[in-house]
């Protein structure tokens, strides 16, 4: 097999799901990053299937879109569950959790709503939910304690919405408890303590950053 190559931006943005997934499972990977809007990013997309990405490349296979990319890995790297219930479980958490994401993004480049409803309403009802859905499973991951491929999403979200306030994971234990203890997983602390401390952006602009 040889070394998989992730193609994305010198953001976190959707690539850093597949980021976190690869570096916690100690996955060798090239982590190939370029600038936005940059001459390299344009030349490089001509040669792409999609021209997009997160593109994850490995044994000639080119994989788009950072769903299918966490899913494809979830499944070779066995982080898809137990069973077709939890396997249909994650899916559909791993689409909810987007979702929330999307409103997060439409804030951020489309300014739509404010930081204060952001903060105060929009986040705290999804989060709401998320939380009741992760209690569903008692254990230190979203199915128990087996580690899936969906707790990198919902850990890189939780951080995010942590970046944008510091204490909106306070009313939220189950929450806050799960990215407490992600943040201290040996393979994970020396990347994300090296990403807050070179300030690598979550967006393509700085809104939302402390």
């Amino acid at each position: 097999m040889t070394v998989p190559k992730l193609y994305y931006f010198s953001i976190r943005g959707y690539g850093e799901y597949i980021r976190l997934l690869l570096i916690d499972n100690g996955i060798k990977f090239e982590d190939i990053r370029f600038p936005w809007q940059s001459n390299e990013w344009a030349e490089l997309k001509k040669t792409m299937k999609f021209g997009q990405v997160p593109c994850y490349k490995v044994d000639g296979q080119e994989i788009v879109q950072a769903g299918a990319i966490m899913r494809h890995l979830g499944r070779v790297h066995k982080l898809n569950g137990s069973n077709e219930q939890e396997a249909t479980f994650l899916d559909m958490l791993f689409d909810a959790i987007r979702d929330v994401r999307l409103k997060y993004i439409r804030y951020v480049y489309f300014d739509e709503g404010s930081r204060e409803d952001m903060v105060n309403k929009t986040l705290p009802e999804s989060l709401e939910r998320l939380e009741c859905q992760f209690e569903i499973h008692p254990g230190d991951f979203i199915i128990g304690n087996k580690l899936s491929y969906t707790d990198y999403i919902l850990f890189e979200e939780l951080d995010i919405y942590h970046v944008l306030d510091g204490k909106i994971l306070d009313k939220f234990p189950a929450l806050k408890a799960f990215w407490e203890r992600m943040w201290q997983r040996p393979n994970l602390k020396p990347y994300l303590e090296k990403r807050t401390k070179d300030n690598v952006w979550i967006s393509a602009v700085e809104k939302g950053m402390n």
